[in-house]
């Protein structure tokens, strides 16, 4: 046992040795290489470094015109886009055509066979198309854009980039979407008999100016909202599923124009809406030009049309600038909230 004992401590003893040897070691390394290095004897006055430099928003505030302005930034967004919508899908464009279609066949199956709303409608699967196409791209861009900053919060929070080009790229996606949907109805309304005139195209301008500032107004409030409160989605979701019942497309407008003297706050308050306004221009555009008698249909828009569809516009222009400006003053706070 003492010779273990023994043993034990003439171990650590060397140990301990060889320790104290590899300091010495590493000590007279270190002052050698300190005797091998030069002196460097620095005269004058210490000098302060100052930086004078413009400290630069970590979000530009261009608002939508330096969207534009960026539009190979925006090219490459609306791509990320449509390639996470595509992925790992078999039909993908397609998808985009087959809910509309479907729609179109229900639609046209209750009310225009089993309904029968299409009598005194000539070209009624036209005055239908028009507006399905038209709620459709309205309800694809309010709802995506909504979505659109909450969905790309990781760019948000580490690009340097106009935070409206979220909700602007949710419109060009959703146009994408509806593009071939609107050159399906032109050879449609061809087939049938188009007869273009000048009426018909500012009527068609008109809408599609109504169409877009409404809902770029839309998208860029909802989208500010719904990263404070998530409930706005769904929010958006639900209302969206009734717009096709909000707008004269299932029915005539002269329905509609039957409430002038029964109930005119109603009446009043469905043409106030948007999307119904855009909604009958497109039709004068698309489904009016294409009947054979363009005048047999002339009840079925209400007699204000112009003045009615101006006035919306210059209230959805003023909409955009007000989104435009809530917009900017939430968006300060985006990092926190994401």
């Amino acid at each position: 046992m003492r010779a273990a004992n023994k043993a034990h401590q003439q171990q650590q003893a060397d140990e301990r040795g060889r320790r104290k040897n590899a300091a010495a070691r590493a000590r007279a390394l270190a002052e050698k290489k300190a005797d091998a290095m030069p002196v460097v004897h620095l005269e004058g006055e210490k000098q302060e470094r100052f930086v004078d430099a413009v400290l630069t928003d970590p979000a530009p505030r261009g608002g939508i015109l330096e969207v534009f302005q960026q539009r190979y930034l925006l090219r490459l967004i609306v791509g990320r886009e449509l390639a996470q919508l595509y992925a790992a899908s078999l039909l993908g464009l397609l998808w985009s055509y087959i809910q509309p279609a479907l729609r179109f066949v229900v639609y046209y199956f209750v009310f225009g066979v089993v309904i029968a709303a299409h009598r005194g409608i000539p070209n009624f699967a036209i005055h239908l198309f028009c507006g399905i196409v038209f709620v459709h791209y309205f309800s694809e861009t309010w709802s995506a854009g909504t979505r659109s900053i909450w969905s790309n919060r990781n760019l948000v929070l580490k690009m340097r980039v106009p935070r409206e080009i979220f909700p602007v790229a949710s419109m060009v996606v959703a146009f994408y979407h509806t593009g071939p949907q609107i050159l399906v109805l032109m050879i449609a309304s061809i087939v049938v008999g188009w007869h273009l005139s000048f009426t018909a195209v500012a009527a068609g301008v008109l809408g599609f100016a109504i169409l877009f500032t409404f809902a770029g107004a839309m998208a860029l409030i909802f989208a500010a909202l719904n990263v404070y409160f998530r409930d706005f989605q769904n929010i958006v979701a639900t209302i969206t599923q009734f717009l096709h019942f909000m707008v004269p497309m299932m029915y005539p407008f002269s329905l509609v124009h039957d409430m002038v003297d029964k109930h005119p706050v109603i009446y009043q308050l469905y043409m106030a809406n948007p999307l119904a306004e855009a909604v009958l221009l497109m039709q004068k555009f698309f489904w009016q030009a294409s009947v054979d008698d363009p005048s047999s249909v002339a009840n079925e828009f209400p007699p204000d049309l112009w003045t009615r569809g101006f006035v919306i516009l210059g209230a959805c222009l003023l909409l955009l600038l007000f989104a435009q400006k809530f917009f900017a003053r939430l968006e300060g706070k985006f990092p926190e909230r994401l």
